[in-house]
């Protein structure tokens, strides 16, 4: 017998979630497996990207889960509405906090162990290498991918839920800022990558920029490969990419390398 779940049971895990009605079967989840919850107006993006490369791979094999939870089941009326033009005027429109709340708490039912929930927001903290680390500890997530002006204000303050943002600019949705999230957590799960050193000896791991890499053929256009790289010393080539990683991050992030200086002489 083996611990590790078949690959049938895996692909049974990605599938959008409905609102609950009578004769639906629910399809089992794999116990103590992390798993990512999506409440979304487009569930279909998913996996998307997620279920290539090594994370698809992963996907297919159990290493994680996936479930979608299609927003627009829970709206109200005959075209169920999931938004309204916002209070006091302007442009656009917000989700509305019924809706929303319906669709969390449906997506939250049966949630155990520690499993943040996280709204994708240009005015959230920007993801960085220790929130993703942070995730992966995690028994799972719950993301919720906003639309048009954003969501009923009193829906994040309920719940408590943390705002999360890809980067200081707006995009349509939450749908691509979510698959990030997903993609840069899934990585680092036992068993995704298959060379825990990738994860370890790669950008931000360190609180550095990564060092630059090279492959075959020894030279290209008149380039070659630095001769410490080629000199089978490891000692030489551990120091060379250190200092490398150094020269890099305090070139192109001034901001990350006051925090490595800091974080150093601390």
């Amino acid at each position: 017998m083996t611990d590790k779940p078949s690959k049938s049971h895996g692909r049974k895990a990605i599938r959008p979630t409905l609102k609950p009605r009578e004769l639906l079967t629910p399809t089992p989840d794999l116990h103590g497996v992390w798993k990512a919850k999506i409440i979304s107006l487009f569930p279909s993006a998913f996996p998307g990207v997620l279920g290539e490369s090594l994370t698809g791979k992963a996907l297919q094999e159990g290493l994680w889960q996936l479930e979608t939870v299609d927003l627009r089941q829970f709206g109200v009326g005959k075209h169920r509405n999931v938004d309204d033009t916002p209070a006091g005027g302007g442009a656009g429109m917000v989700l509305r906090a019924d809706v929303l709340g319906e669709a969390i708490e449906h997506t939250m039912t049966g949630v155990q162990g520690k499993w943040p929930l996280i709204y994708l927001s240009p005015r959230g903290r920007r993801m960085d290498q220790r929130m993703v680390q942070n995730l992966a500890r995690c028994d799972g997530m719950t993301l919720l991918c906003g639309r048009f002006e954003g969501v009923d204000e009193r829906v994040l303050e309920h719940y408590g839920i943390q705002e999360v943002s890809l980067g200081d600019f707006v995009m349509t949705g939450g749908e691509i800022a979510a698959q990030a999230l997903i993609d840069a957590t899934v990585r680092l799960l036992p068993g995704v990558l298959g060379n825990q050193a990738s994860a370890e000896e790669e950008s931000f791991s360190s609180g550095l920029l990564e060092h630059p890499q090279y492959t075959r053929p020894a030279e290209w256009k008149g380039r070659p490969i630095p001769d410490v790289l080629m000199s089978g010393h490891h000692g030489r080539i551990a120091e060379w990419r250190h200092e490398m990683s150094e020269q890099i991050t305090r070139e192109r992030r001034p901001d990350l390398w006051d925090c490595y200086q800091k974080t150093r002489d601390d």
